[in-house]
Formats: C-alpha cells, structure tokens, sequence
C-alpha cells in the first residue's frame, strides 16, 4: 500500500471517530445545552470532511480500516462520558482531540507539499485542518479549559492553549473581533 492510500485510510477514520464523538455528546446534551448547536455546527463540518474522504477512498480503490467497529463504539462512547461529566469537558474532548488532528494534518501537509506529487489531498487536508483549528478554538472559548482533570491535553497543549489565549483573538482562525468565533451559534 501506498503512503498516500495510508494517509487517506487514517484520515477517513479520523474523521469518522470525530462524528462519532460528536454524536455520542449530543446524545447525552441533546438540545438542552447551550453549546448544543456549537457541537451541532462541528458534527456536520466533521460528516463533510468524512464524506469527502470517503469518496476520496472510492475513487483511488483505498479501502477502509478494520477497525471502524471499534471507532465507532470508542468514539461514541467517549463522546457520551465527556458530556455526562458536564458540557466544560465536552468542550475539552474537543479541544485534546483537535489539537492532535491540527498536529496530525500540519505533518502531512509538510510531507505533501514536499512531496509536491498530491496537491489535490494537499488542498484538501488544508481545508479541513482550519477547520478542526476553529473547533478547538471554540472549544477553548467554551471553556474547555475549565474542565476537571487534565484532559488529555498534556503540559505542551496546555502551553499552546495559553500562547493562543494571550495573542489578540482576532488573530486566530475562526475567531471574530472582540472573541467570539465566527460560527458561535448562540453564545
């Protein structure tokens, strides 16, 4: 297998544990949450850039992992326990989980654009790294920070997380003057 039909593989699942996670927290928050239609808004962003890769795979005969079961449960199931806790550390799931997915998609966009060889997968994986940059930074803005435990972020998240705090939020992607984000929903 190719490295790029790898990339598209782990990224198809990727994306498909991300709707899960979010299924799983409106599950549980439902429409009685106010960060309900936020979450809502990143589950459909997440279930576009599923379909995208999904066709992705269709069209370059790469098929899916094995472990789709197990993502579906896990990420559902994670989703699920992080909005039970309270909406705070649902916002934290997404903002740990983001963070890795913006480091994920930053490493491959480097090797593509090296590479030079797939600017279409190079495009494409650019697109949707802004966009899992501004759930994170709705996340953070929800108060993800605030949530009990360490979140899975770890002391280098945390330090991203406060760098992005202390820099003027107009500057961060997805992220209005005065602070709210550009697809607040409500808040």
């Amino acid at each position: 297998m190719t490295s790029r039909a790898t990339m598209i593989r782990v990224d198809q699942a990727g994306e498909y544990g991300a709707t899960r996670i979010y299924a799983g927290q409106l599950a549980v928050m439902g429409d009685r949450s106010p960060l309900s239609g936020e979450i809502r808004h990143m589950a459909e962003q997440e279930a576009n850039h599923l379909a995208a890769f999904n066709t992705l795979m269709a069209e370059r005969g790469v098929r899916p992992t094995g472990l789709q079961p197990l993502w579906s449960v896990a990420g559902y199931a994670l989703g699920a326990a992080t909005a039970l806790i309270g909406p705070e550390a649902a916002m934290a799931c997404t903002a740990a989980v983001e963070e890795e997915i913006d480091r994920h998609y930053s490493q491959q966009i480097d090797k593509l654009e090296r590479d030079g060889d797939d600017p279409e997968l190079a495009d494409m994986i650019d697109r949707f790294r802004e966009d899992e940059r501004a759930h994170r930074d709705a996340a953070l803005a929800a108060g993800a920070e605030r949530a009990p435990g360490d979140h899975g972020m770890g002391e280098s998240g945390r330090a991203r997380n406060r760098d992005l705090r202390r820099t003027d939020p107009s500057q961060r992607p997805g992220i209005r003057p005065g602070g709210q984000h550009r697809h607040a929903r409500g808040w």
